[in-house]
């Protein structure tokens, strides 16, 4: 790390054809008086067509036209340079853009060509014999009748099914593929050899003079499916089958989609990478390394990652952290009381007829993580078995079948996205065999799965992989819309069986980050956050007042037509989470609430689903949400917003300084230095104004925090310390105080309070704070200098955040 920049904050953008690199250049002085050190882009490549977001990149991999193309680019890093500005950038190793087939040439050639294709390595493909679809690749695009009927072949000669096109093979549809060129000197693509002798494949029979699409069709290297026959010819992004995974792991195909990476290092484009699911890949390890190696020890290397409560990152790893979900579920947690928890459960039971407490979510995530690899996750499923038995255990009909239990059981429990990491092997040890405890029956089989998976190979990758994919599937996108006793707690990271946090475990995880990962990014909003900030600030709050939520919650389940009990509990707390402080409801934000409501139902999957629309259901539901938000019932909402809104702000303000000033560096999410109401993608994804005035008290904190940070760099950086201060009197649980420095001394103090709505004036005054001795300390926004010790009341007097250094 010796020569590795240390960020003071990164600024999230996302770009897309509404917003690019120009667009980014128009807002650096902004970045500048806020004090960011780094700009931080999401992915950057060309991309599907009308792509909002960059992940769905196409190849060849170049920087995107319709953000500026690579001229954009310079431009950017030119302007960003000569403010000081670094920049970093988002890349997707796992997965590329399939949606339109014919859109991805790399996709096309291997539906083409089969597994003859140039490009066949470079996708997780399946055609084995026994992959459901007789060794061809399965795309689940039919109906689920299985009629072809409806397929044509178009003036293209594609094979057509509605919107979809597809590539034929040459000679099967009277279509002659013309001769492929030698390549050029400028024709990166791999070479093809032909057949060998030993290619005892068929012969391709010529088309007939009558021949139908179908008949077209079955020549081809791929077959159509049933959307839900549970059939899918390649690895895919979770259950996304228009992100096709890439095999990272084979070296030519990390070189063809790293090559434009490394013409951007080399140029010095960019300072730092931020790496989009690593999970997902056959040996994140391998591969990162092998990016580091890249990117060069003078840069910045991130990961999504997202840890388990009681999952460290694997220290091994040649990264400066995680993106910082797991440090934002920290800091939320530790803004939730206790003792209203317990009255929202009884709530929650009471409504719904489920506690939605901590054994409750054990065990609906082990349900729905059973039910979803056997639902969702079929094909993944027997590719793992037949990786495990390939060597020839468990081969038999009822072995096999055993594997697959064994496999989905271990899958269910493990609790993490994946175990193959060297620091979680002994946790996929000890869920195995207490597994076999409680199911002695499948003890042989998971002696297998152990013994297979004991060694890097493609037991050990598949299990891992697929592990990933249904844990996202399950809990993220599954369970947290299946439950609702703070939803502020059902956040990517999040972790609602436990949504509270002691200041005494608050303080040790911090120091402990500041030790171990001193340069990881703390999170508070971001492009995948279910609700923003400060949307979870002010949901978190019903736990201060449990008594007031309960008598709105009891006027609207009697004034409305609720539609269902749990899913009327959930939304409602999203209503009260965006409700705007002056009870100003606008026909916008019922549209974004209807439309946020749709997504959450069908996630739910419980009365409708993205498959399977209610529209009964649904318009119950749109119904319902306009009389929550108009008359009475509106007034009453209003009111209870009204009630918490000085504890909002005090604490939304609060969990701002904290993750600028805490362990780790802040990434500050496109326009959340304001206010904002975000709910879950796309809505998070809305343009933002940034023409709004920056005299805001979360604009104005930002700007004192990154003062902070940038005065007194060494504090914050690899050598940083932190250290919990002491408190004093009937206030010391509300108060959350903190020291950063270096091993020379203290540098700045951080003094706060969390459950605000109780803490009353006398109380705060009557707690001291002992502040590090050697020099006093004066506020950086008031002047106000102390010495030895501050009451928190006279430290918050002009704002909810006290940032000391030292006079």
């Amino acid at each position: 790390m010796s020569n590795r920049p240390t960020p003071h904050a990164t600024y999230r953008l996302q770009l897309h054809g509404d917003f690019g690199f120009a667009d980014a250049v128009g807002i650096l002085d902004h970045l500048v008086e806020l004090g960011i050190s780094h700009v931080y882009l999401s992915p950057i490549g060309t991309a599907s067509a009308g792509s909002t977001h960059g992940y769905d990149w196409l190849p060849p991999p170049a920087v995107a036209d319709v953000l500026g193309g690579l001229d954009g680019l310079r431009e950017l890093r030119s302007a960003a340079a000569d403010r000081g500005l670094g920049l970093i950038i988002d890349i997707v190793p796992n997965h590329t853009g399939v949606a339109d087939a014919l859109a991805n040439p790399w996709f096309a050639d291997l539906l083409r060509h089969g597994r003859e294709s140039v490009y066949a390595h470079y996708f997780d493909a399946d055609f084995d014999a026994a992959n459901g679809a007789d060794g061809k690749l399965a795309l689940p695009v039919v109906a689920a009748d299985g009629d072809l009927s409806p397929l044509e072949i178009d003036e293209h000669g594609n094979l057509r099914y509605y919107d979809h096109a597809f590539p034929v093979a040459p000679g099967t549809a009277g279509y002659i593929r013309p001769a492929r060129s030698a390549p050029g000197a400028g024709d990166t693509r791999p070479t093809r050899s032909a057949p060998g002798a030993g290619d005892t494949r068929p012969a391709r029979s010529a088309p007939g003079a009558g021949d139908t699409p179908q008949d077209v069709h079955d020549r081809q290297h791929y077959r159509l499916v049933p959307w839900n026959s549970g059939l899918i010819g390649y690895r895919r992004f979770f259950t996304v089958n228009e992100l096709a995974g890439l095999r990272q792991e084979d070296p030519e195909v990390y070189d063809a989609t790293h090559q434009w990476l490394r013409e951007l290092l080399d140029a010095d484009l960019i300072d730092g990478v931020r790496v989009d699911h690593p999970d997902g890949l056959w040996d994140p390890q391998d591969y990162l390394r092998r990016l580091r190696a890249d990117v060069g020890d003078e840069r910045l290397l991130y990961i999504e990652k997202i840890l388990a409560p009681d999952e460290p990152l694997e220290p091994t790893l040649p990264v400066e952290g995680t993106t910082g979900y797991d440090h934002m579920r920290v800091i939320d947690a530790v803004f939730v009381a206790p003792a209203g928890v317990a009255q929202l459960t009884e709530l929650h039971e009471r409504i719904t007829g489920e506690t939605g407490d901590a054994r409750w979510v054990e065990a609906a995530e082990h349900e729905r993580k059973l039910r979803t690899v056997r639902e969702s996750f079929p094909a993944e499923l027997w590719r793992l078995v037949r990786a495990i038995t390939a060597g020839g255990a468990g081969s038999s009909a009822a072995d096999t079948d055993l594997i697959a239990t064994a496999c989905a059981e271990l899958i269910a429990a493990l609790g993490v996205y994946r175990a193959d990491y060297p620091s979680l092997r002994p946790r996929l040890l000890a869920v195995a065999a207490s597994i076999a405890d409680a199911k002695p029956e499948l003890r042989p089989a998971l002696d297998v799965v152990v013994r297979e998976t004991a060694v890097p190979g493609e037991a050990t990758s598949r299990l891992a992989q697929t592990c990933g994919a249904v844990t996202a599937k399950s809990v993220e996108d599954s369970l947290f819309y299946r439950t609702a006793r703070l939803v502020s707690a059902q956040e990517v990271g999040g972790d609602p069986a436990n949504p509270v946090l002691s200041l005494t475990d608050f303080h040790q995880h911090n120091a402990e980050r500041a030790a171990t990962w001193p340069l990881a990014m703390t999170a508070t909003s971001t492009h995948d956050t279910k609700r923003g900030e400060d949307v979870r600030a002010r949901i978190a709050l019903l736990a201060q007042v449990p008594d007031r939520w309960s008598q709105l919650v009891e006027r609207i389940w009697r004034d409305t037509e609720v539609p269902d009990d749990l899913t009327g509990y959930f939304l409602l707390q999203n209503i009260v989470g965006v409700w705007p402080t002056d009870g100003r409801i606008t026909d916008e934000l019922r549209e974004r609430l209807t439309e946020y409501a749709r997504k959450a139902t069908r996630e739910a999957g419980l009365r409708t689903t993205w498959t399977e629309i209610d529209d009964d259901f649904e318009s119950s539901v749109e119904t319902w949400i306009g009389q929550v938000t108009t008359g009475d019932i509106a007034a009453a909402v209003t009111e209870l917003v009204d009630r918490i809104a000085s504890a909002w702000e005090q604490e939304a303000l609060a969990r701002k300084a904290i993750a600028i000033l805490g362990p780790g560096v802040p990434d500050i999410y496109q326009g959340t230095e304001w206010w904002e109401d975000s709910l879950v993608d796309p809505d998070n994804r809305r343009a933002v104004d940034f023409g709004r005035s920056t005299e805001h008290p979360k604009t104005s904190l930002v700007r004192a925090a990154l003062r902070a940070r940038a005065t007194h760099p060494e504090a914050f950086g690899a050598s940083g310390t932190y250290q919990r201060l002491t408190a004093d009197g009937p206030a010391a649980d509300h108060t959350v105080a903190f020291v950063r420095g270096t091993a020379d001394g203290p540098s700045v103090v951080v003094l706060t309070a969390r459950f605000t709505h109780s803490l009353d004036d006398e109380a705060a005054a009557a707690t001291s704070i002992t502040l590090p001795p050697g020099s006093r300390w004066r506020d950086d926004r008031t002047g106000a200098v102390y010495d030895g010790a501050v009451d928190l009341g006279t430290a918050r007097t002009e704002h909810p955040v006290a940032i000391l250094v030292p006079d």
